[in-house]
């Protein structure tokens, strides 16, 4: 297995939304309403807003491919471009979006080093994210890598307030 990462561009923007799109509908589709499901897909991933988040230099994309097929996307965010008020020694995951295809072949981990990598190298003290409260999967491997829950905010799919966890772990200097 030949697995790449890439640090994304204005050029990615249709791979993050095809990404985006199909994982968070494989994900979530179960729970919600089909109108409320193709309304967030909508608007959470129309050109407009990727391509802002793209040229924003407070956060960074990164595929991963494998085998030369596109199959995971990170999207990290530091100061301004967090999506909730935080220290400017926070760095957030906003997103770890691995298709079903390709989960369980630790994409989801390499991911998440990459983030944790950036955190270090931005002297950046503590890492977040929120985590939908019904996403175990998610949540399980958040815990089993050191995050814990520190509180909670709504999520609005449409009309239906749902709640997401907010995660937290400090990033520690290995010591060698």
């Amino acid at each position: 297995m030949t697995v790449t990462l890439r640090k994304c561009s204005i050029e990615d923007i249709e791979t993050i939304q095809q990404i985006g799109r199909q994982t968070y509908f494989e994900t979530f589709v179960a729970y919600n309403t089909e109108e409320n499901m193709n309304d967030y897909l909508q608007k959470a991933f129309a050109n407009s807003k990727l391509h802002k988040e793209l040229k924003n230099p407070d956060s960074e994309f990164y595929v991963a491919e494998k085998d030369g097929k596109v199959a995971a996307y990170l999207k990290i965010n530091q100061s301004g471009a967090q999506t909730e008020p935080m220290d400017s020694d926070h760095l957030e995951i906003e997103r770890i979006y691995v298709l079903k295809e390709f989960q369980k072949l630790g994409l989801g981990k390499l991911l998440y080093d990459k983030a944790l990598e950036r955190a270090k190298e931005l002297a950046k003290s503590k890492i977040w994210l929120g985590v939908w409260e019904n996403n175990h999967n998610a949540l399980a491997f958040y815990s089993k890598i050191g995050f814990e829950r520190i509180g909670q905010h709504s999520f609005f799919m449409g009309d239906d307030e749902q709640i997401d966890y907010i995660l937290l772990k400090v990033v520690k200097e290995e010591v060698y």
